[in-house]
């Protein structure tokens, strides 16, 4: 049996930037019926993930994203292994350090594959956001693409659960 995790990034008072715990929670309730697939989180730091995730088959995460894109665009982003420089890397996509740690998810799987406890495969679902002032409530473009994002996180989940 495949270990599948999802989880979302956010804070629920910084209006989109929720998006992410939204769409897992979502996924999580459609599929509460698959014993293989577990919700973590949320989280607010890539570190937080040390613990959760270890030796998962795959890791679907979910967070708000800043990249000059359309509010509500979605973002399909596999999070491997880069090599290291002097300094916390960047991925071909532009994912970089986002905690205040300084370190990204790259940064963080590298940690975890260092003492053995790497999961297999991590994808990032991320969705442009627009508003991310204090405040509860997401933006119309950003709830509008929720739907979409949680048929992309299911796609990717069903797609392990078929080769299982």
């Amino acid at each position: 049996m495949a270990r599948i995790l999802i989880g979302g990034f956010g804070s629920r008072y910084r209006r989109d930037d929720h998006v992410g715990a939204l769409v897992a929670v979502a996924v999580a309730r459609d599929l509460a019926d698959v014993g293989d697939v577990e919700l973590i989180g949320p989280f607010s730091d890539p570190l937080d993930l040390l613990g959760h995730w270890d030796l998962a088959d795959l890791v679907v995460l979910i967070d708000a994203t800043r990249s000059g894109s359309s509010p509500g665009s979605l973002h399909v982003i596999e999070v491997r292994d880069r090599p290291s420089s002097t300094g916390p890397s960047r991925d071909e996509h532009g994912v970089g350090p986002t905690s205040t740690h300084g370190l990204g998810l790259s940064d963080v799987w590298r940690l975890a594959d260092a003492v053995g406890q790497a999961p297999r495969r991590v994808v990032l679902v991320g969705i442009e956001g627009q508003s991310f002032g204090y405040g509860e409530g997401l933006s119309p473009a950003v709830a509008h693409s929720v739907p979409r994002a949680v048929r992309r996180v299911e796609t990717l989940i069903n797609e392990v659960l078929s080769c299982a």
